[in-house]
């Protein structure tokens, strides 16, 4: 078939409106369990302390009538300390934005602040996931929050080979050692020794690779059947695991994506916390051309209040 002659078709047309949804679509992922599942907390210093301590383990008590008293030995607490982080980001945009008439917002500066600010909760959330030690700072140099992985020491499943904890005080990081796979012995392993130390956690943070390998365990029976009863019904194989539920407690697993994949961490909620020195701030910057610039700044620290409620399967295979 052919078109004919002199047909005047839209090709040959000029003046056509475009055709522009008044929509931006951003799936971008922005959640961060982490960051959400910490407790926040005003702190009035650069370096934020706090104390840990434990019970002497058990031991046989039987005193004869009338016997002297004697002082027992005592162990001080612990003292520990973690340093804020400055996180801040700028963004500018030129006068001749205010006279645009744009798709999808109305002001250029508005939306990109708005973004800033998501895309730097990525940054914190990453930030206190990391296998990062903490550092003071100077004139010259930011200061570091320590992440996660050092202040976890007590119920930690290492690599089979070179796998080392870190200190405990945020001062070093966790050495890495050879992969190997994450399987049910090793996580319910890391399960009965926080109990043994007394904790009790409630959520499992691992990368969506860690997460399929979860859905694995024995005994989940997360796969099941549901078949519609009546023509027409709903037949579906549902694979979820919602909750892992041992004899060391029940905990439920979060797939996470701004920790490293070789990472599993167990937690207990309350063990951890956020210490804000500044809150998220959206600050206005000195105008010096035809243009307006903001930043957005937070500064905080990450909070481990007793890591023996808590434990890190490290060094898991990736693929």
């Amino acid at each position: 078939m052919a078109q004919p002659t002199n047909l005047y078709d839209s090709y040959d047309m000029v003046g056509i409106k475009e055709s522009l949804e008044d929509i931006i679509y951003d799936v971008s992922p922005s959640d961060t369990p982490f960051y959400s599942m910490c407790k926040k907390m005003k702190i009035g210093n650069t370096y934020h302390e706090w104390m840990t301590d434990a019970l002497r383990a058990s031991a046989a008590n039987a005193k004869i009538e009338g016997d002297e008293f004697s002082n027992e030995a005592k162990t001080p607490t612990v003292r520990l300390g973690n340093y804020t982080q400055i996180f801040a980001n700028t963004t500018q945009i030129s006068g001749t934005d205010d006279g645009l008439s744009k798709a999808g917002r109305a002001k250029e500066l508005a939306y990109q602040t708005l973004k800033v600010a998501k895309e730097q909760k990525l940054d914190i959330e990453k930030a206190l996931l990391d296998n990062n030690a903490r550092v003071a700072g100077n004139s010259t140099t930011a200061r570091e929050l320590a992440g996660l992985p050092t202040w976890l020491v007590t119920n930690v499943s290492v690599g089979s080979v070179g796998g080392a904890v870190a200190t405990g005080d945020g001062t070093d990081t966790y050495t890495d050692g050879t992969q190997e796979a994450f399987t049910q012995a090793r996580f319910d392993s890391t399960m009965q020794s926080i109990w043994e130390q007394g904790g009790k956690p409630q959520t499992v943070l691992l990368s969506p690779f860690q997460m399929n390998v979860a859905l694995g365990f024995d005994g989940n029976n997360n796969q099941r059947s549901t078949i519609g009863a009546s023509v027409g019904g709903n037949n579906s194989v549902v694979n979820a695991l919602d909750v892992y539920v041992t004899p060391w407690g029940t905990v439920e697993f979060t797939p996470a994506r701004e920790l490293r994949s070789r990472d599993v961490f167990i937690l207990q909620d309350d063990m951890f916390a956020v210490g804000v020195l500044r809150a998220t701030k959206n600050m206005p910057l000195a105008k010096t051309s035809d243009s307006e610039r903001r930043a957005v700044v937070t500064e905080l620290t990450l909070i481990s209040k007793n890591e023996k409620a808590s434990g890190f399967v490290a060094d898991n295979t990736t693929s």
